[in-house]
């Protein structure tokens, strides 16, 4: 057996015993991706191999939490990708608008940068009081820190661009205080949002949306998790919902792709059919 291919059989040995004893389910992400991952957090962890920290990530949960953050992706940015929400903010929101309330589900949020710029550009189109936002991350302590609504204030800076970017209609200090070195959002846009430990590889729904935003988490996934995600995505999503996903992705040869219309392809925005076609 090579180097290359033991290594491969401690990753299997090891995201098997993951999975039976904290119930993460890695066994379907990309074996390129995952592999880098794991080797990266193998190179500062002080074991020689993956099979001989597999026995203390079994019974150390601290440990196990180290490397849970250097598998899981957690990055993102206020408006990432600003044509991006620019797009949602003329092409989605006046159709959401026509609804007295709206949930949203935002699957992967990482540190929750994306909720709260799709919050912020909700309040700015007159849908206050309208709103939830499901914010949801199979990472329990990114989820914690998304929470708390706080950021380094070095970010602003590029928050603020971001913003205007994407259309903003007013100031973006307005959503935040600063404090030292550190900026907090303003409590309307935490008060409409809720977060969630959510793993989509083997958790279930959060019921009927009317929006659901996953960008760039499923290039990660092999293609049969790939497909399951986007089934559970389309049992939530209703009739004449908007999907969005990653720059990476699209519903291109999906199992639901006759179910969707993409609205803006450039944009992986779709929308479904009221009709399934036949």
């Amino acid at each position: 057996m090579t180097g290359n291919e033991l290594i491969d059989l401690e990753i299997t040995l090891l995201m098997e015993g993951i999975y039976q004893v904290y119930g993460y389910d890695f066994r379907e992400y990309s074996e390129a991706s995952l592999r880098r991952r794991l080797l990266q957090w193998l190179s500062g962890s002080g074991f020689a191999s993956l099979s001989l920290a597999q026995s203390q990530l079994l019974r150390d949960h601290t440990l196990f939490d180290t490397l849970l953050r250097g598998i899981t992706v957690t990055v993102s940015d206020m408006f990432r990708d600003p044509a991006f929400f620019k797009a949602v903010r003329t092409q989605v929101v006046p159709y959401l608008k026509t609804y007295p309330f709206v949930k949203i589900w935002h699957a992967g949020c990482a540190s929750g940068d994306e909720a709260y710029s799709m919050a912020i550009i909700l309040l700015e189109e007159g849908m206050k009081g309208r709103f939830r936002i499901y914010a949801t991350d199979i990472n329990e302590e990114v989820i914690r820190k998304a929470q708390e609504g706080i950021y380094p204030l070095q970010d602003l800076q590029r928050f603020t661009r971001n913003y205007q970017s994407a259309g903003g209609k007013g100031s973006f200090s307005d959503y935040y205080t600063a404090r030292y070195d550190h900026a907090i959002l303003a409590q309307p846009l935490r008060d409409n949002i809720v977060f969630a430990a959510h793993n989509l590889a083997v958790d279930t729904n959060f019921g009927e949306m009317n929006l659901i935003l996953c960008r760039n988490v499923m290039i990660y996934f092999k293609l049969p998790l790939k497909e399951r995600v986007l089934e559970l995505f389309d049992n939530c999503l209703m009739p004449g919902g908007f999907l969005c996903l990653g720059t990476k992705e699209n519903l291109d040869h999906r199992k639901i792709s006759d179910r969707y219309e993409a609205i803006m392809p450039r944009m992986q925005i779709y929308q479904k059919r009221y009709e399934r076609s036949k």
